[in-house]
């Protein structure tokens, strides 16, 4: 074992803006680093705090990050710091780590917080020098300590930081726009009224463009994107063009950073003015501010943020004298780094590239579906086609199947305002495929999915047995009645055995040998080719939502809690939600049940409650063990406790089916949708008839022939074979075994 002298000092601190989500990187950081073996101190107060030192940078135990994960902003606070931006300041901070032994940093913070750190590391050995020639150190504490190791983890509600797909906080600031656009409309549509809401966003779009998709809005002005001259009249046309289609209300977001495209500010209250004058409108404004930032975070930023902070900790202890600080982004739910002088650059370049009207190349910076989710709102928010077919205009139809997911809905709105923006003929099936062979399809118009962008349930009806060979027959014969050219499946397990049944069945029935696409939406996530089905992230909230409150309800008494997930024989939700929660333990069909491990289980979550532990958090998946039940794990953990804790067992049930879906799940149902339609439009084009799965191939999101699907899959357990959540729960135990005191 080492002694404290000779581990490793690791400073963490969260600077400029808070954002939800901070507090889950904290956590992290500290325990991954206290686990291996290292001392890690909070430099309170951001930057500021290394200047100040004294109590400002003080050393964090194992227990001083427990019960943080759902709070809002950041427990070690957070400044902007003047002095730090002058070598007078960062000469200062140098001094302030060294006298405690720190040469390795975490920073937390936007891109300023992150070059900041940049330079800090860049001049460390001329620091150390100065200060060295001063007097002000000593010559043997600057040779122990040559290099400041750093990496960054980009904390910004605005998502504005180039090469991550998300920044931690961008998603829980989601929630509050989107919960926000959801209340205004309900009062807007009472009096059919139009609402013009500020949103933050300086410098970048992304969420007033994704809150506007999300929140299924009229039009969206962004930074990226500037309007073109005449927008005022575009704008009004269009909004008229939705009343006319059976709208009641009508919101218009606006970047705080909004300008016209001769960098002309665009206010809201200019927007609301135009709106009252040319429409003759009641219009209001709604300026949200920082409600945006404040609240709890969501299961997302609870548990990235923690793979991100766990990531950070290892790579700052391993860094070499002569490593190029790196920032630590997500792609694809995969940790991605990049070099931090890189990636700062990039980003700022982009405000350059608006001022110099380079849009085009702007909104490429910003990600692929940045990009495309401006074209998608385009096209949705328009309720008169904008390319008219050559002859008969093709039939499409949106059928659900499996069981209900959130999100349903979005992706139905989505599909029919996209297909109508194409000339298309969107027809709608009643009942699932049973209710397509009794004839239940009908055509659905722009204003028949008005509002169902925020509805949970499926207003088609979705149903999760699988057809028979027999009920084929009619099937076939409602294809052929209804002239259906193409057909898009929104649904989970049993909808796509369903297409894979119909593509095995082509030689009997001709009606099936038309294009079919299969989009996942099942809150089990047990899909192949996609990472994270539609409803999925709603599930896990709704998880994590309630463990908060269960959490809460122990917290006069020594506790512990045994609560099932939904998920059958896939751990996602139960595996996600363990690590949002801050669970103690996650059982999981994957990994199994053992009677040596709960014996190991129970031997150790005693000796916590006799150490002062008040709380002991198990999740079990419904279907981790079949004789080990929530029941036993119950009972168990209740007998061997005796007085010294109580357990409850609680089975979460059917509520993690319900709610409104969250701003993910709409905006994953929404792209997904757009995609699922294209290539639909691609087929049909082709005079071609696929029958396969939206999912990523080696040329980005395509159509996956159902004759893969076996390759793909657990067919035993239903579920995909490729589960990029499992090594999450090894970051599960480390961080929630506490380590033995190091001697």
């Amino acid at each position: 074992m080492t002694t404290s002298a000779e581990r490793i000092r690791v400073g963490i601190l969260t600077s400029g803006g808070d954002a939800q989500g901070m507090n889950a990187a904290v956590r992290a950081v500290v325990r991954t680093g206290i686990a291996r073996g290292a001392q890690v101190f909070a430099v309170m107060e951001g930057y500021q705090g290394l200047i100040e030192g004294g109590d400002r940078i003080r050393e964090l135990a194992w227990d001083d990050v427990g019960s943080i994960l759902h709070k809002g902003g950041t427990i070690i606070g957070t400044a902007r710091s003047l002095e730090f931006r002058e070598r007078p300041g960062r000469l200062t901070a140098a001094e302030n780590l060294l006298a405690r032994g720190i040469d390795r940093l975490v920073v937390i913070g936007g891109d300023g917080s992150l070059s900041g750190m940049a330079a800090f590391v860049r001049e460390w050995p001329s620091l150390l020098a100065e200060l060295v020639a001063a007097g002000r150190l000593e010559p043997a504490v600057a040779q122990a300590h040559p290099a400041l190791r750093g990496v960054g983890l980009v904390g910004s509600i605005d998502n504005d930081m180039v090469g991550t797909d998300m920044t931690i906080g961008a998603d829980s600031a989601l929630h509050r726009i989107v919960d926000a656009i959801d209340a205004i409309a309900s009062t807007a549509a009472s009096h059919q009224r139009s609402f013009v809401v500020e949103v933050m966003g300086r410098h970048c779009g992304y969420l007033p463009l994704m809150a506007a998709v999300a929140g299924g809005c009229d039009y969206a002005l962004i930074p990226e994107n500037p309007p073109p001259d005449g927008w005022e009249d575009q704008m009004c046309e269009l909004l008229r063009q939705g009343r006319a289609d059976g709208r009641r209300d009508s919101i218009v977001l606006v970047a705080e950073g909004a300008a016209d495209r001769h960098g002309n500010p665009i206010t809201a209250g200019y927007v609301c003015d135009v709106l009252t004058d040319r429409l003759g409108e009641d219009t209001r404004t709604t300026i949200l501010g920082h409600v945006q930032r404040g609240g709890t975070p969501s299961a997302y930023d609870r548990w990235m943020s923690t793979l991100l902070g766990h990531q950070a900790a290892i790579d700052v202890l391993a860094a070499g004298p002569d490593d190029e600080p790196q920032v630590l982004g997500v792609r694809n739910n995969r940790i991605h780094r990049e070099p931090l002088l890189t990636s700062v650059e990039l980003t700022r370049s982009v405000g350059t590239l608006i001022h110099d009207g380079r849009f085009a190349e702007a909104i490429r910076l910003r990600g692929e579906s940045f990009g495309e989710m401006v074209g998608v709102l385009q096209a949705m928010t328009t309720a008169r086609p904008t390319r008219q077919p050559v002859g008969r205009a093709a039939r499409v139809a949106i059928v659900h199947a499996g069981g209900l997911a959130p999100g349903m809905n979005t992706a139905t709105r989505a599909a029919v305002r996209l297909g109508l923006d194409r000339g298309l003929t969107m027809l709608g099936v009643e009942g699932s495929f049973d209710g397509l062979a009794q004839g239940n399809v009908r055509e659905l118009a722009w204003g028949d999915v008005e509002g169902w962008q925020g509805i949970g349930g499926a207003e088609l009806g979705t149903f999760r047995p699988t057809p028979t060979v027999e009920e084929f027959y009619g099937i076939g014969r409602a294809i052929e009645k209804h002239e259906i050219d193409a057909l898009m499946m929104i649904g989970g397990w049993n909808g796509y055995v369903t297409l894979k049944l119909m593509d095995s069945e082509r030689h009997r029935y001709p009606a099936f040998r038309i294009p079919m696409i299969a989009l996942p939406a099942s809150i089990d996530n047990n899909l192949p080719g996609w990472e994270q089905a539609i409803g999925s992230d709603t599930a896990l909230n709704v998880v994590v939502e309630s463990l908060d409150r269960i959490k809460q309800s122990a917290m006069a008494s020594k506790r512990c809690f045994v609560v099932e997930t939904m998920g059958r024989y896939c751990g996602h939700l139960a595996l996600l939600a363990g690590l949002a929660a801050g669970a103690e333990r996650v059982y999981l069909n994957e990994n199994g049940i053992t009677l040596s491990q709960l014996a190991h289980d129970v031997e150790e979550m005693t000796e916590s409650f006799r150490r002062g532990r008040k709380l002991f958090l198990a999740l079990r998946s419904e279907k981790a063990s079949g004789h080990y039940t929530t029941d036993f794990l119950t009972r168990l953990f209740e007998e061997e406790g005796g007085r010294l804790y109580d357990v409850r067992g609680l089975v979460l049930g059917h509520v993690q089916q319900g709610g409104n879906p969250t701003p993910f799940d709409r905006i994953v149902a929404t792209r997904l949708a757009s995609r699922g339609l294209n290539l639909l439009i691609d087929e049909l084009a082709a005079g071609s008839c696929a029958i396969g799965f939206i999912g990523r191939t080696d040329h980005g999101p395509g159509l996956i022939p159902m004759s893969k699907m076996g390759e793909l899959v657990d067919w035993e357990h239903r579920r995909p074979l490729d589960q990029w959540w499992l090594p999450m729960r090894a970051i599960i135990e480390e961080l929630s075994h506490e380590p033995p005191a190091a001697c």
